[in-house]
């Protein structure tokens, strides 16, 4: 048999491509959406201490009037 008749070998059949693809697709989204949603976190914290310290010091100052 000549050599270019040869049966080369294939990784993937082109199911297993489109699968492979297809992982790689939600492997990626999955990533970045992860990336993404722990960005607010810091935002969450930090928006939950401004709040906390603005409760705090209202509540002082009502305080000081009460005592006024």
């Amino acid at each position: 048999m000549p050599h270019h008749f040869k049966k080369t070998h294939v990784m993937f059949d082109f199911d297993q491509y489109l699968g492979f693809l297809a992982f790689l697709t939600i492997l990626t989204i999955g990533f970045w959406l992860m990336i993404f949603l722990v960005s607010f976190i810091p935002y969450w914290i930090g928006g939950a201490l401004i709040e906390n310290f603005k409760m705090k010091r209202e509540a002082k100052r009502k305080e000081r009037e009460e005592n006024l």
